[in-house]
């Protein structure tokens, strides 16, 4: 049944994209656009991110092999994520087409940013505790729908054993809210 539909699915796009390219013989956006895959969009993303940090990079001292510099290491990754970006990009032809794709967890997704943001913005205000708390509250009461104690028992155990474990034992400086919490 599947490999019916699969084979329907193709012919279909083989047809549009013969049309497309009935009118108009010489290579046009269309049909560039219709044979990119997935693979091929997230590793030129990869590729980027990898020369945005290579950038950042080299503004520091690189060092050498016996003594690196503070830039020696992200350049480094810099190099790695670029190379794996351009291997991903490069043999992404085994992927989905990208206007193949479906959506469905978008919202999903979106939630779960907007909670990061969030996190990123109140942590210094009103303190890493609270913030803490807020954010396992939201993510697991709001979006996965946990049950309260749940939700309240792993809110309030995550964020004092971490602050505990960080501020108290290893003795990093993490922020307190104006109420000292």
């Amino acid at each position: 049944m599947r490999s019916s539909e699969s084979a329907r699915l193709k012919k279909r796009n083989n047809a549009a994209l013969q049309a497309a390219t009935a009118k108009n013989p010489g290579p046009n956006l269309l049909s560039l656009v219709a044979k990119i895959h997935s693979d091929h969009i997230g590793g030129v993303v990869l590729f980027c991110f990898a020369l945005g940090i290579a950038w950042e990079a080299h503004k520091l001292p690189l060092g050498s092999l016996h003594e690196p510099g503070a830039g020696y290491m992200p350049m480094g990754l810099a190099i790695v994520l670029g190379g794996l970006g351009l291997l991903v990009a490069l043999r992404g032809s085994s992927s989905p087409l990208l206007h193949s794709l479906r959506w469905p967890e978008i919202g999903h997704a979106g939630k779960i940013l907007l909670a990061c943001s969030f996190a990123a913005l109140a942590l210094e205000r009103i303190g890493y505790r609270l913030t803490v708390i807020i954010l396992l509250v939201f993510l697991l009461g709001v979006i996965e729908r946990q049950r309260p104690v749940i939700v309240t028992v792993v809110a309030l155990g995550f964020s004092l054993g971490t602050f505990f474990l960080f501020a108290d034992l290893l003795k990093v400086p993490l922020p307190r809210g104006p109420w000292g919490f």
